[in-house]
């Protein structure tokens, strides 16, 4: 009987409690709309549904960090966020550094001019001798940078404001995602337009911290994204910001999306 008792405590022992909930930190820009801005001093768009529809599932809270965009990926670094929700392209560089989530939206480089201007400026090969405004710290400064013809390009770095200097004829252009291109557009009473077709796809996910506990908590919230893209939750949250969806590649699409 006592041997019996003393089975059953060690079994109780070896039972796998459910991992406590836990905080994870989310850095964000608050500046990037549709994905991620602040309206009525509510911080909300796509990544913040994203973000918090992932720990809904995981059983964790979110908590969101604003700061400016070329900031977030040394915080990332630093330690004092645990991820970025700010539409990261994966690139080489990057993810030879960080470990990455599946994509979750799947978009392309766009070249966007003041209105009335797009019958000139067609697309990227129109941007010889042009000046041309990209985000700092974006992937889209090392996309134009890569051009054989980079050197004839004037590009300026922005934190912010690139929008209105495009529309004031500051610079000749600015090259942003399409998707947001688009929603910026739809948006806001800048005259901008949309000129030409994208000229790079890129794949946009969460990145974090090449450790153990970087690559542990990338797992959980990938499993959590997985379901969300097997049950169209994704999809919803991509078609209330966007109109559409943008959550897988572009020949996998919806026709009409």
């Amino acid at each position: 009987m006592l041997k019996s008792l003393s089975l059953a405590v060690l079994l109780a022992g070896a039972v796998v409690l459910p991992a406590a909930a836990e905080t994870i930190r989310v850095g964000m820009s608050g500046g990037y709309f549709p994905f991620t801005f602040v309206r009525q001093d509510k911080l909300q768009g796509f990544e913040v549904d994203l973000m918090n529809a992932l720990a809904e599932r995981t059983g964790d809270t979110v908590e969101f960090s604003t700061m400016s965009f070329s900031g977030l990926i040394g915080a990332l670094e630093a330690g004092r966020i645990d991820t970025v929700a700010n539409q990261i392209t994966i690139t080489p560089e990057r993810a030879a550094k960080f470990a990455f989530s599946q994509p979750y939206v799947y978009d392309g480089a766009q070249v966007v001019v003041k209105k009335g201007n797009e019958t000139e400026i067609t697309g990227v090969e129109s941007l010889k001798g042009r000046s041309v405004g990209v985000n700092l710290g974006s992937n889209f400064e090392q996309l134009l940078r890569a051009l054989p013809f980079a050197s004839e390009i004037d590009i300026r770095t922005y934190e912010s404001n690139i929008e209105q200097d495009t529309a004031l004829g500051r610079i000749d252009a600015f090259v942003m995602d399409r998707v947001s291109s688009a929603q910026v557009i739809k948006e806001s009473p800048l005259p901008l337009a949309l000129a030409g077709p994208p000229f790079s796809e890129i794949q946009n996910a969460l990145p974090f911290r090449n450790d153990a506990e970087g690559q542990a908590l990338r797992d959980k919230l990938d499993a959590a994204l997985t379901e969300m893209k097997a049950d169209g939750t994704l999809k919803a949250i991509s078609e209330k910001w966007l109109g559409l969806d943008v959550t897988q590649p572009t020949g996998r699409r919806d026709a009409g999306s």
